[in-house]
């Protein structure tokens, strides 16, 4: 960080001691000093001319047309979008679509004129179309059932271990005390 300010400072110091070329600054003339008398000073300046460019004036279209589209439909990063608009006067009216985050297609219908306004209709549809799927039932026919008779004696021999649960121990902890001195 430090290097950062002693760079600053060295190019700094360069532009200020001519070292850099800088944009070449313009001066009024020199002031010519007329005495009257010993103890009154009159300064008189040169004004200083400048130049003004001045910009043609712009064209007026008193009913502008033009109609424009565009399509974009990348298989590579699944972008897809299109613009259609046409402009006659002052009606405006056009269509975008695009793919929302979601999976929607996001389609705008707008108009605009002097009259009404700007107007939009946003339709969304999903781009998987859900499909009815009929039910599937499938029987299966009962398999036979096999009969075993139960063994006579069934010893079950389980290890008697107690445990004890761990004690739960909890500490609590006061924040530390913070003391302002002025």
């Amino acid at each position: 960080m430090a290097f950062k300010f002693v760079a600053l400072f060295a190019l700094i110091a360069a532009a200020s001691a001519g070292v850099l070329p800088a944009a070449q600054v313009y001066h009024a003339a020199p002031a010519v000093a007329t005495y009257a008398a010993p103890a009154a000073v009159v300064k008189t300046i040169a004004p200083v001319a400048q130049h003004v460019i001045t910009k043609a004036a712009e064209e007026y279209d008193p009913h502008p047309q033009y109609k424009y589209a565009y399509d974009v439909q990348d298989s590579l990063s699944g972008d897809s979008k299109s613009q259609v608009e046409e402009r006659d006067g002052d009606v405006v009216r056009g269509e975008y679509s695009l793919i929302d985050a979601d999976g929607y297609k996001r389609t705008v219908q707008y108009t605009a004129d002097p009259i009404n306004g700007f107007n939009a209709v946003v339709n969304r549809e999903p781009l998987v179309k859900t499909v009815a799927v009929a039910p599937v039932v499938k029987t299966v026919a009962a398999a036979p059932v096999a009969h075993y008779a139960a063994p006579a004696v069934v010893k079950t021999v389980s290890p008697v271990a107690h445990y004890a649960a761990p004690a739960a121990h909890y500490a609590s902890y006061a924040a530390p005390a913070v003391a302002y001195h002025h």
